[in-house]
């Protein structure tokens, strides 16, 4: 079992640090100029969306909401271990974006443009780049752009084509892959000096100390939580199996055994499966 960190130990790639960080509307900005290379008048963190500040938050959210004074919307998410689908991941936060805008109120004509960023410790593609934007182009025809307002950039840190990017964002990149004692060198950047002064302040906050155990807490909960989701899947899908061998399973039965969640219950069923000499036999022995 890998040891838990305290937050003495934490760094910018750690979702809780990171999060902590961005929350300051200040460092949100600067991150988004930095990265899209445009000035913003304004950056508004919604903060209700983030563990840091909601601890009783149900289902933990690692990743940065924000606005500007254009209503653009941002979602930023920290990717220290690389994941798979990951552009399906930017799919789904850019329909959350879009589906909270419009359960607002909002017309779907009327949608803001909306960035997703994922900053990762790792080469999404493979091609050694900083940095990977895309936007919807016409496959026969590159010079026309889709113009659906939704924009998916991905940052690396194993990137190598400095002379291609700004060299702001290769420190920021660099300052993100260091561990515990190179992040705190001199990256001869204002920005990444401006970000290791937050981090030290954080890590001597006693009130973050606190967020950071309850942080901690939920993540072990959930990690518990998920675990037992995936024994009692394997149990029921198991009490299919055998039940199949038996004949045709009804819809509601076959319901029934997959929303069962109680590993007590389905250790029953599948002991009564074994035994069962038909499907109607099992179902009268759980009911």
């Amino acid at each position: 079992m890998a040891k838990r960190k305290k937050l003495k130990d934490l760094t910018i790639k750690d979702n809780f640090m990171f999060g902590a960080v961005m929350a300051d509307e200040k460092l949100c900005k600067e991150f988004l100029e930095l990265v899209l290379g445009f000035p913003i008048e304004k950056v508004t963190v919604n903060k209700e969306k983030s563990i840091v500040y909601h601890p009783e938050y149900k289902g933990i959210r690692l990743d940065i909401t924000a606005a500007d004074e254009n209503h653009t919307h941002y979602n930023v998410e920290m990717q220290a271990q690389r994941k798979r689908k990951l552009g399906k991941r930017s799919r789904y936060y850019h329909s959350q974006i879009d589906m909270e805008l419009l359960l607002a109120g909002m017309d779907y004509a009327e949608l803001p443009d909306s960035y997703v960023i994922f900053i990762c410790d790792f080469d999404p593609f493979g091609k050694k780049k900083y940095q990977y934007t895309f936007d919807a182009a016409c496959k026969e025809d590159k010079e026309v752009l889709l113009e659906d307002g939704s924009h998916t950039i991905f940052l690396s840190t194993r990137g190598e084509n400095e002379k291609d990017v700004p060299a702001g964002l290769v420190k920021f990149l660099r300052y993100v892959r260091a561990g515990l004692n190179e992040s705190m060198a001199d990256f001869e950047d204002d920005f990444v000096r401006r970000l290791q002064s937050a981090v030290g302040k954080i890590k001597k906050s006693r009130e973050m100390e606190e967020r950071y155990m309850v942080f901690e807490e939920l993540l072990k909960e959930e990690r518990e939580e998920g675990k037992a989701e995936g024994r009692a899947e394997g149990k029921a899908e198991d009490i299919l199996e055998l039940l199949a061998d038996l004949g045709e399973i009804p819809k509601q039965l076959r319901k029934k055994i997959l929303e069962e969640r109680d590993l007590q219950v389905l250790k029953s069923y599948l002991k009564k499966a074994a035994c069962a000499k038909s499907v109607e036999e099992f179902e009268s022995l759980i009911k």
